[in-house]
């Protein structure tokens, strides 16, 4: 059974930096889908990262040049690096796995089958 732990949310000002983590158990790292979604209150849940094996990495596009998604596959980690944030990145950050690979739509909420409980992210201005 897949279980998903973020943590590394925090509190920080506009411009600063945070990382996210997400501790992976139960995860099969072959034919299969990782990313990070986050949900501000009000709001749906929108894909901020996602990456298939063998398949590029999808940013949106409001996070381009600012977020990377990376993992560690010996350390079952997936990391969400955030530089130059903004306000409106505040929200719930969520890390999600699939498998079987999908090959399109990465950055669909429906598409993923396994979540976490998420971490906070709050940015002042």
């Amino acid at each position: 059974q897949v279980q998903l732990v973020e943590f590394g949310g925090g509190s920080v000002q506009a411009g600063g930096s945070l990382r996210l983590s997400c501790a992976a158990s139960g995860v099969i790292y072959t034919d299969y889908c990782m990313g990070w979604f986050r949900q501000a209150p009000g709001k749906e849940r929108e894909g901020v990262a996602g990456f298939c094996d063998f398949a590029p990495t999808q940013y949106t596009n409001s996070v381009k040049g600012r977020f990377s998604i990376f993992q560690d596959v010996a350390k079952n980690a997936l990391y969400l690096q955030m530089n130059s944030l903004k306000p409106e990145d505040t929200a719930m950050y969520y890390c999600a796995y699939r498998r079987p690979r999908a090959w399109g739509g990465l950055l669909d909420v429906g598409l993923y089958n396994s979540w976490g409980q998420g971490t906070q992210v709050t940015v002042s201005s």
